[in-house]
């Protein structure tokens, strides 16, 4: 069962601590979902489930994950990543707190087409928004600037609470291409050389106001 308390865009968060103090911020990418399996595009909400090797992934992954004592659990508005979060909460007693800004890119007219593909339908604005033209929009979706204020808004989330070690579950193409917008070090080439895997991650230290350095991206393939 999935334990998880929604934080809605706008509501109030609990502050731990105030001022532009620097946090470690790790993002995870979920286990491999029903879609991923399928080898089609799926951006729906809340979307398909994990399937069993994503579960297997979860499962053996959590206590390597729990070694770094969160203070802190989130997932997206989607399903599975709340699966993926659940047993490393579980492992840490702590619960998971939604904020649909994390959940991922609207593929929008590039829904359900093959991820073999992808280079070429669904990355193509997004590769764009990297190299400065963040008014590239996916079609019938967003554009550079509303995915960044929206990914940048539930981080501010997360990071109004005091926390001084969140763990955040997401997306491959959320993940990715926000820190490559935002972490001043990231090195653009990293989406096409170590792309992101199942329950792969990242981790980022700073600040919104004083910035992100990338300290992590671990792209390894998925335990199961």
């Amino acid at each position: 069962m999935v334990f998880v308390a929604t934080l809605a865009a706008g509501g109030a968060t609990p502050a731990r601590a105030a001022g532009q103090h620097p946090i470690t911020l790790t993002l995870v990418r979920h286990a491999q979902s029903a879609a991923n399996a399928s080898g089609v595009i799926d951006t729906s909400t809340p979307g398909p489930e994990l399937s069993p090797r994503g579960w297997c992934q979860a499962t053996l992954v959590a206590p390597q994950l729990a070694q770094n004592h969160y203070d802190g659990v989130y997932a997206s508005s989607m399903i599975r990543t709340q699966e993926t979060a659940t047993p490393t909460s579980q492992a840490l007693a702590e619960s998971v707190t939604v904020l649909p800004g994390l959940r991922e890119i609207e593929a929008g007219d590039y829904e359900g087409t093959p991820e073999a593909d992808i280079a070429q339908t669904y990355f193509a604005a997004p590769a764009r928004w990297l190299r400065g033209d963040r008014t590239a929009r996916i079609p019938g979706s967003v554009d550079g600037n509303e995915f960044d204020a929206r990914f940048s808004e539930a981080v501010q989330r997360i990071y109004d609470t005091g926390q001084q070690n969140p763990v955040a579950f997401s997306h491959s193409a959320a993940i990715m291409f926000w820190v490559l917008m935002n972490a001043h070090n990231a090195d653009p080439t990293l989406l096409k050389t170590r792309s992101l895997t199942n329950v792969g991650h990242v981790v980022l230290t700073g600040s919104p106001a004083g910035g992100w350095t990338l300290t992590e991206w671990d792209a390894d393939p998925p335990p199961c």
